[in-house]
Order: structure tokens, then sequence, then C-alpha cells
């Protein structure tokens, strides 16, 4: 569980008087999430989810929070933030900026089936769909940039082999920004903790806090990297093609895509590598951190590296 900035009922208590949520009933750390502070908030009127946001600058949190409400107005099963009596989604807790969404109830899946992967595929696929009508655009904060700013910082930490697997792949991904693929705004960080089920249907896709402008095909790679593998890491293929198969059935991919498949399989894998990698060695000072173990990425990304995973479903033509 990691809580960066702790919030006090005191505090809480003073800040919902933005809102028209009621008095506050219950304030509980939720005992997940690495970027941001989270908690479960209970008032008089209903439930919800309080975040403080540790590292996004204030002015990007508009792409983030009006991207939710516009996803949740699209149907897409996204919380919708909440409002205050202002209309802004968010304001200045503690010292960081912080906002309200609606509590989603259910819950995630730690052992995905078949079944739960092509649910998620179909969710992912309606997000994609509706993000090409927001016209706000955010750079990805973990792109090619500062994949390579992050493979120097944790070189030090590494044994040769490792290094020599950083470094070849961040010279295969060289030409990852300058691929020619539909984007939009995606999740960024769609595992198996960001989807909550009500029995066998999706009932939220939730913590935003990665989502940027990006290629949709790369948000699917990251997708699939979690919730269709086993423990080593390898793709499951009835897991992959339930997955791939009930998002393309939505939002079919065009021939560049399906080319591109085995590479963003591959960046999606040293992203979260190096991201895992980062916390361990590099971390912030916080209450109750948890920091998850890059070793399971990096069998990824060895994996990914050595046998070429291809896209199982036909493609569509583009245009």
């Amino acid at each position: 569980m990691s809580v960066y900035t702790p919030v006090t009922t005191a505090d809480l208590d003073a800040w919902l008087t933005r809102y028209a949520v009621g008095r506050l009933a219950d304030l509980v750390p939720i005992a997940a999430g690495i970027e941001n502070t989270n908690y479960f908030v209970s008032t008089e009127r209903g439930r919800y989810v309080l975040t403080l946001y540790e590292r996004l600058p204030a002015n990007e949190l508009p792409f983030y929070l009006n991207l939710m409400a516009h996803l949740a107005r699209s149907g897409v099963e996204v919380p919708a933030p909440i409002p205050d009596r202002t209309g802004s989604l968010f304001s200045l807790l503690n010292g960081k900026p912080a906002g309200l969404v609606e509590r989603v109830e259910g819950t995630a899946i730690v052992e995905p089936d078949a079944a739960h992967c092509a649910e998620v595929g179909a969710a992912l696929a309606r997000l994609h769909q509706a993000s090409q009508t927001y016209t706000a655009r955010l750079a990805n904060r973990r792109g090619p940039a500062w994949w390579r700013q992050a493979a120097r910082a944790v070189r030090p930490f590494l044994e040769p082999a490792q290094a020599t697997l950083l470094d070849a792949e961040i010279a295969f991904q060289a030409g990852f920004a300058q691929a020619k693929l539909p984007k939009g705004a995606i999740h960024g960080d769609l595992f198996c903790d960001n989807v909550l089920f009500a029995g066998p249907r999706v009932a939220g896709l939730i913590d935003f806090g990665f989502a940027a402008t990006d290629f949709f095909a790369y948000d699917l790679a990251i997708t699939a990297n979690d919730w269709c593998v086993d423990d080593d890491g390898a793709l499951q293929p009835d897991l992959a093609r339930a997955m791939l198969a009930a998002y393309a059935a939505v939002r079919p991919l065009d021939a560049e895509e399906c080319d591109a498949w085995p590479s963003l399989l591959r960046a999606a894998a040293l992203r979260f590598w190096l991201s895992r990698l980062y916390d361990l060695h590099l971390p912030r000072a916080g209450e109750l951190v948890h920091a998850h173990d890059p070793a399971h990425f990096e069998r990824i990304l060895r994996l990914r590296a050595t046998h070429q995973e291809r896209w199982p479903v036909p493609a569509t033509r583009r245009g």
C-alpha cells in the first residue's frame, strides 16, 4: 500500500465542504497503488475514491480527469469524476492536487480466464473508440524519452546480462515514437488490478494516472502482457486470442498495427521492466510504499525478444 501524503478525517472534513456530498462517514487507505495516494471515502450521500496526485503536475490533471468524464459520458465503464461546487474536478488537499471519483462496486480478478480476457479486450476497444472524439493531447510521460532516462538511472544496479538486454532493447525500440499507427488517449496501465468485475462483466476501468496520447495497439499490448500470461510471462494462446478477438470485433486493427504487434509487446514489457527497476532502486520517500518485482517483466521482455508473437486475428485495411 502506498500513502505518500497522509490525510486525517479533520483534513478531509474541511476539504469536502467544497462538494455537495454530505459529511464524511469513513476514510480508509487503499491497499494498492504505486504512483498516487488513494483512500476510500464514504459520506452521507455516497461512496467515492479520493486520489491525491503525487507526481502529476496540476496543469496536466485536466487531461486525465476530463478524459474520465468524457469516457463515462460515452458509456465506457469508467468511474466519473465528481465536480465540486464550482465545477472543478480537483483542488489542493494537504499541498497536493486531489479529486473524488465515483467508487465502483466490483472486484479485481487475480487469475483471469478466457471470458475475463474477452471482456477486458472489448472494454478497452470501447475506450479507444470513445477516446477518438477526445480532443485533448498529452505526451506519454513514460514514453521513449523516459525509457532512455530511466535506463541510464538504473544501469548501476544491473547485472551485466541485464544491462546487455536493456541496451539491446533500447536500440531496437529507437524508432518507436515515429511509427505511423492510430493513436489517441490510452489508459496506459490496464493491469488486472485496474479492472473491477461485477459477476462476469467489467464494472469499471480505474486508475488513469498513466493515461496519455499514444498508440492504441500499444495500450492493448500493455494489457495483454498482464492479462494473458502465465507465471513465467509466456503469452497463453487461448487467453490472448480471446482478448484480441474481442477487441478487434469492436475496433479492428489495420495491417500496420498487426505487423507492429511483436514490437509493441516488447515495448510494453520494456516500459514496465524499467518502471519497476526504477521504483525498486530509486524509491520515493513514503508511508506504506510497495514496489513490484521487476524480475517478472525482465522475463517477459526476454521472451518477447526471442519469440515473435504474431497478431492472430485478421487485419483490416486502413482508410
